[in-house]
């Protein structure tokens, strides 16, 4: 609570700043970022009432018998496929993962989760390869699809599960 007050404080004092020495260029980024939010507002509704649903819909026992700890590789690979086709920001993810662990998922599951949410792009992969070609998206998706589980079970390891 304090550091959410205290980043509030020093966006607060940038932005006057900001005006104060330019108030031109702060109206004019102050357009720019709104146009970006408006962007990215239906999107970010529709990923938060998807998620707020499924949360809704699934009970704790559910989450616990689908991707609880005792699932294993299936569980993770059941959370490693969602994250590698879901196109959630991280700031949206991280409070995600900690609700799914309340609500009885497994650590490694989560991670999995997490790593593939960030690093595989299955939604993202037409347009990489567009700029990068097949093959290297291929391989860097691959790649990082492996290192998900790798860094899975380095987790798994340190929360000692």
């Amino acid at each position: 609570m304090h550091f959410t007050v205290a980043l509030w404080l020093a966006a607060g004092v940038a932005l006057a700043w900001s005006r104060a020495r330019d108030p031109g260029k702060t109206r004019l980024a102050l357009a720019k970022c709104w146009r970006s939010f408006e962007g990215i507002l239906p999107q970010f509704a529709g990923v938060l009432l998807l998620i707020g649903t499924a949360l809704t819909v699934l009970s704790p026992s559910t989450i616990s018998a689908l991707v609880g700890r005792r699932t294993g590789i299936p569980g993770m690979l059941l959370t490693s496929a969602v994250g590698a086709i879901t196109l959630i920001p991280g700031f949206i993810a991280f409070p995600l993962a900690k609700t799914l662990l309340d609500m009885g998922a497994g650590v490694q599951q989560v991670a999995v989760f997490i790593s593939t949410l960030m690093m595989v792009g299955v939604a993202t992969a037409p347009m990489e390869a567009r700029y990068f070609g097949k093959k290297a998206t291929l391989l860097r998706n691959t790649l990082a699809y492996i290192l998900s589980f790798v860094t899975a079970s380095i987790v798994g390891m340190v929360a000692g599960r």
